[in-house]
């Protein structure tokens, strides 16, 4: 049978990309300030070219054409030449990815020798796709309660490189993410809903590559849309697809940490790989320096910021997030630097065009949105001030949390304020009290192990003269830098990891937990392991004793909250986002039982209190009530427990004191409980009656 022969016809300006018709493919590409644009076609065996095409059609600023005799998986690209005049020529020998491909062919790696003349070899081809292959039967989407959501961030290779019961060719991809012993896993932990680390196409710095290290994280994209083929045996749309729909299926969200603020082109000098060919003025921000010249605005610290406020850009990130929405499955989006997406251009509006589209957008409605409310430009910093639709996280949480638990003075009135909510930055009635995501670490920073091993920082492995990863860690060694053998350092650093955690879980807000930090992973000391990919940043799955008890206290007091509607979310009076209220009363104390007083709040050795939350009586049933004793001093404190002639003395439900909640003794306290130093314990009333 003869193979039909390519032929270009006019073709459509839209849907821009590449698009399956009956007859072949239609291709359609933004590019203002080109004089021509050639379409390129390359053999899905070789990566060798078969045909160009200079596209004859131009629709607006749109260049369209389409090719018959060809189908799914036709491998293509473009060269691009453009006016002498423009300041930021595209030459043609540079090889461009199609800003809306679906799918590359190969990952892609930085190359100086290959980039330097033609490109063709270091760049991967976009490949054709024809969505009807991939909408094939899949589960429903789980519905999760907003206040019920605990955050597990995680990385798609990090979570199975090394475990024991993944298939070696699975470790360390897609499908290895989705392993069903690393899902029971996350569902005996009691998570809802796992934020994987960017899943887009991206490429590792030049000059990372060139130290012989590599951009393991991923933020720095080269595609919005195409999922990372690193992670893919042989088809990275159809196993990033099945890996959702496995979590789907075990009533898991999956959240896609999306990088929208900048590219992997950089800024001058940078190498042309896709958006600075097609329309550099376009997509990316421009200012003028101090001597005139126009520059690269770099909001983002990576070289570039993309240009969210224009039309093209926000059309762009729109039918990103649509797609991976749609096609892919994605229940949600944490936004990396999400400040860049709401600068008018260089202004930040928390009703810029593109977060307003996001309000409105009937794909995305259903949407979780968790914005990371910073970027390095001017007032960069916007904690709070992204709309009531949007979590953000809060890293005032995470400094004041750690500094309390590490015995700084005058942390307590900031600690009891992040416990119930952070209502200074989230105004109670205007923003739900699960709108602050709560962390204690994130993937930048120290793990929760190094947290308490660690003083400083220890990132030479980065071949930055440890130089490179913040400063301001807020965090202890108790002893010892690093690893030790000393039982009573190890006995005080799992106390306070079971501190840290306890109160990252029972704090209002939803809870975000660093992968791994529950089996007690540590990347020895680094906290900026955006470049090692090794068992600095893979899971180690193997659990001693120690290990093994730290995770059961995980899976216990995330059981706690999960089970409670007042340690999940309190829906106080005078609180106008809902009408419902479930709190009787809220009551702070001093250790020897009488209330505090704002004299108390203020003393600086002030490092022990306690908190009392009554609930109010359901229609049916018996309300909730409990009281945690908060003991950040060294020393052990006598707490005095409110009398009450409803119940029969207090159960003891939680003391990080014990080593192991197997070993908590079974106690029901009438009046005195003595909290040892660095220690949290939480009681609810013994017996069953009412709180009136």
């Amino acid at each position: 049978m003869q193979k039909e022969i390519m032929r270009q016809t006019a073709g459509a300006p839209g849907p821009l990309g590449a698009t399956i018709t009956e007859a072949g493919v239609n291709f359609a590409v933004f590019s203002p300030e080109a004089t021509e644009v050639i379409l390129c076609l390359f053999s899905a065996d070789t990566e060798e070219p078969v045909n160009e095409f200079i596209l004859e059609n131009k629709t607006g600023d749109i260049w369209h054409g389409h090719i018959s005799g060809i189908g799914h998986h036709q491998h293509y690209a473009y060269r691009v030449n453009r006016s002498e005049n423009a300041l930021l020529v595209a030459p043609t020998d540079k090889l461009l990815i199609d800003p809306y491909a679906k799918m590359l062919s190969r990952p892609i790696h930085w190359n100086a020798r290959q980039y330097q003349n033609d490109s063709h070899f270091m760049i991967p081809k976009a490949l054709v796709i024809d969505e009807r292959a991939y909408q094939v039967p899949r589960p429903p989407k789980p519905t999760i309660v907003d206040h019920q959501r605990i955050i597990y961030e995680t990385h798609v290779k990090g979570l199975s490189k090394t475990h024991p019961d993944v298939p070696e060719e699975q470790r360390g991809k897609y499908t290895g993410a989705c392993h069903p012993a690393i899902i029971a896993h996350l569902k005996e932990l009691g998570i809802t809903s796992v934020q994987f680390m960017p899943m887009a196409a991206f490429m590792p710095e030049p000059y990372i590559t060139e130290k012989g290290l590599t951009n393991y994280w991923g933020y720095n994209p080269v595609s919005f849309f195409a999922p990372e083929p690193r992670y893919a045996i042989s088809d990275a749309l159809g196993e990033l697809q099945y890996m959702i729909d496995r979590y789907h299926e075990a009533g898991l969200e999956v959240i896609a940490d999306v990088v929208f603020n900048h590219t992997a082109e950089g800024g001058k000098g940078g190498p042309v790989i896709s958006f600075k060919g097609f329309s550099p003025y376009h997509s990316y921000l421009f200012e003028q320096s101090p001597n005139g010249d126009l520059v690269y605005s770099n909001h983002s610290g990576c070289g570039n910021t993309v240009n969210s406020a224009s039309p093209c850009m926000m059309q762009l990130i729109m039918d990103a997030m649509r797609y991976w929405t749609e096609t892919i499955g994605v229940d949600g989006f944490r936004f990396d630097l999400a400040v860049s997406l709401g600068r008018s251009p260089q202004v930040f509006s928390a009703h810029s065009a593109l977060l307003q589209a996001m309000r409105q957008d009937p794909v995305l409605k259903t949407a979780v949105l968790i914005a990371e409310p910073w970027d390095i430009g001017p007032d960069g910093y916007q904690l709070g001030q992204f709309g009531s639709e949007w979590l953000e996280v809060n890293d005032k949480f995470r400094d004041t949390v750690r500094a309390f638990w590490r015995g700084d003075e005058g942390t307590a009135p900031d600690f009891a304020t992040r416990l119930m909510g952070s209502d200074d930055v989230f105004t109670r009635g205007i923003r739900p009290i699960y709108t602050s995501v709560n962390n204690i670490t994130y993937h930048d920073g120290f793990c929760l192990q190094d947290l308490v091993g660690y003083a400083k920082r220890h990132n030479e492995a980065n071949g930055e003269g440890n130089r490179d990863g913040h400063g301001h860690n807020l965090s202890a060694n108790y002893g010892v830098e690093g690893e030790t053998n000393d039982v009573h350092i190890i006995a005080i650093r799992e106390q306070q990891k079971r501190n840290l955690f306890a109160t990252l879980i029972f704090s209002q807000g939803t809870p975000h937990v660093l992968g791994g930090d529950e089996l007690s992973r540590t990347q020895q000391g680094n906290n900026n392991a955006y470049c090692q990919d090794n068992e600095i940043n893979w899971y180690d799955w193997s659990l001693n004793k120690r290990k093994q008890d730290f995770l059961e206290f995980c899976q216990y007091v995330i059981a706690l909250r999960q089970n409670s509607d007042l340690l999940s979310h309190l829906l106080m009076a005078g609180d106008d986002w809902q009408k419902q209220v479930n709190v009787k009363r809220i009551t702070w104390f001093v250790p020897d039982g009488s209330e505090k007083e704002i004299a108390h709040w203020h003393a600086s050795d002030n490092r022990s209190f306690a908190l009392e939350i009554v609930g109010k009586a359901p229609t049916s049933g018996h309300a909730e009530h409990w009281y945690m004793c908060f003991n950040a001093d060294k020393d052990t404190v006598r707490f005095t427990l409110p009398n009450s002639s409803q119940h029969r003395g207090w159960r003891l439900k939680l003391d990080t004191h014990y080593s192991s909640v197997r070993e908590q003794p079974e106690l029901c306290v009438q009046k005195i409980y003595s909290a040892a130093g660095h220690s949290v314990a939480l009681f609810h009333p013994e017996g069953r009656g009412s709180v009136s």
